[in-house]
């Protein structure tokens, strides 16, 4: 089992200041594979300071200088996307046909690009200059789910703005931002451009949230954590931006074809092994079809292929990251839930 106990900070590879782990496990396997470190207090306070270090200088760099390091990412993680594909699956049990993990996060920084060449940072109105400048130091939070893709959104449009930046990804899936790291030194990142780490939400969340050195908090997660950021980061007024979890009810209207309305809920749920705010999990059908689409999405969820992610090459089925091998099910009823099929796992051969 590997350890990878390392955050980077200033450029560089450092050990933690604290003496916790937390093991990562496998979804496909249910077995560890890995232990990452879990950062203190004192750990965000040094990433901070590389950070408002490296600002002035950073934020100072010409528009060209910022399209150069943004296309010098874009190449660097070109070289790595198997490898960033690889930790997501072996973290979160995307199934590895899903190259949406990355190619999405990649879409961001190419996106980045071409966003800057045509921004202008100041402009006329009237007798008026009106001069849009960075931030200043970002704290960057991110769910499991999609770890790559949306800590990339987040991260070009910091770097293409001139801020710097101190991330903590969720401990689930700290490794594949680990690889995410290495692509960014790869590109040439000036030190305390970028720093992580690693660690769980009451400590290192609530260390970014509350620190008076960090500007703007930017966060998605659940509704429940996004209200405590909000607090925590209220008594220093810093701007907060969040993007929080929930899911709106698809509604199949009662002339609708109701196979391929199943057909559509299945297969986007059951996408990503589940595991993204969009899917449609929540259905709302007239109550004389009940029945009808409880078959029909039943027999359409025994179809769903049940192999290990690392060598699917289709979607997997869902299951807890946090209990890899309990059960998932359809639950669909009209004044509580009711179980209407069961994907074990004795079904998911590895």
């Amino acid at each position: 089992m590997k350890n990878h106990g390392k955050f980077y900070i200033d450029g560089e590879w450092v050990d933690p200041l604290g003496s916790k782990t937390f093991e990562l496990i496998n979804p496909a396997t249910e077995t560890p594979f890995a232990n990452v470190s879990l950062g203190t207090a004192e750990d965000v306070d040094r990433a901070v300071k590389a950070a408002r270090r490296a600002f002035p200088s950073f934020s100072s760099t010409a528009k060209g200088e910022r399209i150069a390091l943004l296309q010098r990412i874009v190449e660097a993680f070109q070289a790595r996307e198997d490898d960033i594909m690889a930790a997501i699956t072996l973290e979160m049990g995307a199934p590895k046909s899903l190259k949406m993990q990355t190619s999405t996060a990649l879409a961001a920084f190419k996106q980045a690009i071409i966003t800057l060449k045509g921004y202008e940072f100041e402009t006329l109105l009237g007798n008026s200059v009106i001069r849009r400048e960075s931030i200043g130091v970002c704290g960057l939070i991110t769910p499991w789910n999609w770890p790559i893709q949306i800590l990339s959104t987040k991260l070009s449009a910091a770097f293409a703005a001139g801020c710097t930046v101190v991330v903590k990804p969720s401990e689930f899936t700290s490794i594949s931002t680990m690889v995410l790291a290495e692509v960014l030194h790869a590109a040439h990142l000036p030190k305390g451009v970028f720093n992580f780490v690693t660690g769980d939400g009451p400590t290192i969340g609530n260390a970014i949230t509350t620190h008076p050195d960090i500007d703007l908090v930017s966060f998605t997660g659940s509704t429940r954590a996004g209200i405590l950021v909000a607090e925590a980061a209220a008594p220093s007024v810093k701007r907060v931006c969040q993007e929080l979890g929930g899911k709106s009810a698809n509604i199949i209207l009662p002339e609708a074809d109701l196979v391929a309305a199943a057909r559509w809920n299945i297969a986007r749920g059951f996408s990503n092994t589940g595991q993204s705010c969009h899917s449609p999990t929540r259905i709302l059908v007239q109550e004389r079809q009940l029945e009808e689409v409880v078959e029909i999405l039943q027999a359409e969820a025994q179809k769903v292929p049940g192999r290990s992610s690392r060598k699917s090459r289709s979607t997997s089925r869902p299951g807890s990251m946090r209990r890899p091998g309990s059960s998932a099910a359809a639950r669909i009823g009209r004044r509580g839930l009711r179980v209407v099929t069961s994907l074990s796992r004795r079904s998911l051969p590895t």
